[in-house]
């Protein structure tokens, strides 16, 4: 009989992941969802991306590729990195990786050994705490409060900070809150971050381009270059270019640290599709035109959600500044019976019984990190996004 490796014991799957396989089931049973809970583009992958992998695989380009990437690609981050974050890597500094999220888990693995603490932002993805569990590491919340716009604050990422730090990870724009840093609060964290020289830095930069109402992004090796050998700033195709299923994820970082994540790489999947690899690389030196339209059409789309769900009973929503989603606070809904008789004790409570008695599909607060709260994407059309959001005023207008 099965059983699961010890290190799995405090390791779930996804909640994010786990609501869009539960919305591809009640969608193939014929139940007509509204998906609000996936953070993947609806856009299509930029033409020219899709015409380099063809005229890659006519030309023979299938082989196995380099473990750390093909330099073809590699150069294209590397233009990539000097034109839109100022930072200038080395190719023996640049790895490529099946996505982003592959980039990070070498990197704890690479690196952390049991005990080791990894502070994470609060609320954050689901899968920076899971991550380091596998690797006997303890995972650090530190709180990004609604009334700090939900930014790390220099004060309190100081009072996290033990001997027994490893790592720090940023991501701002952030995934759930959209949350965006200004150069000074960035500025402000590393000057935290300078007075503990053993402490890495993991810099998520995959929402780098979704900024809006006039932001600007900075990278914090840019910002702080005295941090630059200690940190990892890690990016992907996938937000920016709508290239999820492509699976191809980047990094820049010390020549150390890189060789380390291209051996435990190597162990596990070796390099990435040179197919996927060729139509990046096409995407990052092509026009960048695509990515402001892009944006500004998020930008509307946040406009409206972020409206339409302050017309919902007991529901108060910040407005982000950032990546494709809201973070909506639901204190208002809790304590409340839905229409059916249901009770709504949590956050989790009230995105269930949104799904299962009004068909939407998001995601609790709580698997993030914070209630109570649940997370939308408005990465999709507007028809879905208002057919959600008046779906979501009806369940909170029947809560008693």
């Amino acid at each position: 009989m099965f059983e699961p490796a010890e290190r799995l014991k405090n390791v779930k799957v996804s909640a994010s992941a786990a609501m869009t396989r539960k919305v591809r089931e009640m969608r193939a049973q014929g139940v007509k969802i509204v998906g609000l809970s996936s953070g993947e583009p609806d856009f299509p992958t930029p033409k020219h991306a899709i015409e380099a992998a063809l005229k890659a695989a006519l030309a023979g380009d299938t082989k196995y590729p380099a473990q750390d990437g093909t330099r073809a690609l590699k150069e294209a981050v590397q233009r990539k990195f000097k034109r839109d974050n100022g930072l200038d890597y080395a190719l023996d500094e640049i790895m490529v990786s099946n996505g982003s999220k592959q980039i990070m888990f070498g990197a704890t693995m690479a690196s952390v050994n049991p005990g080791d603490e990894v502070i994470i932002p609060s609320p954050g993805w689901i899968s920076y705490a899971d991550q380091v569990k596998l690797t006997g590491g303890v995972p650090v919340p530190v709180s990004c409060p609604e009334n700090n716009q939900f930014r790390l604050r220099a004060a309190d990422l100081e009072a996290t900070i033990t001997p027994r730090t490893r790592w720090v990870v940023l991501n701002f724009p952030n995934n759930p809150t959209g949350a965006v840093c200004s150069r000074a609060e960035m500025q402000e964290l590393a000057d935290v971050l300078l007075q503990h020289p053993r402490v890495l830095i993991m810099a998520d930069e995959i929402y780098e381009h979704l900024l809006y109402d006039g932001l600007k992004f900075c990278s914090i090796a840019a910002v702080e270059p005295k941090l630059k050998e200690r940190t990892l700033t890690v990016n992907g195709a996938s937000k920016a270019y709508a290239m999820t299923g492509w699976r191809v994820g980047y990094a820049g970082g010390p020549k150390a640290m890189i060789a380390a994540m291209t051996n435990m790489q190597g162990q596990a999947t070796a390099g990435v599709s040179t197919i996927g690899q060729a139509a990046v690389a096409a995407a990052l030196d092509g026009p960048q035109d695509l990515i402001k339209e892009r944006a500004a059409d998020y930008q509307n789309r946040r406009d409206l959600v972020v409206g339409w769900l302050r017309e919902a009973k007991g529901i108060t929503c910040h407005k982000p500044e950032g990546a494709f989603y809201v973070f909506p606070n639901i204190a208002g809904c809790i304590g409340k019976t839905t229409k059916s008789g249901r009770r709504i004790e949590t956050d989790t409570d009230f995105v269930t019984a949104l799904l299962e008695e009004r068909q939407v599909a998001t995601v609790q607060g709580a698997a993030y990190g914070m209630s109570p709260y649940f997370r939308i994407s408005y990465a999709t059309d507007i028809e879905s996004l208002r057919e959600g959001c008046r779906r979501i005023q009806e369940f909170c207008a029947d809560l008693k």
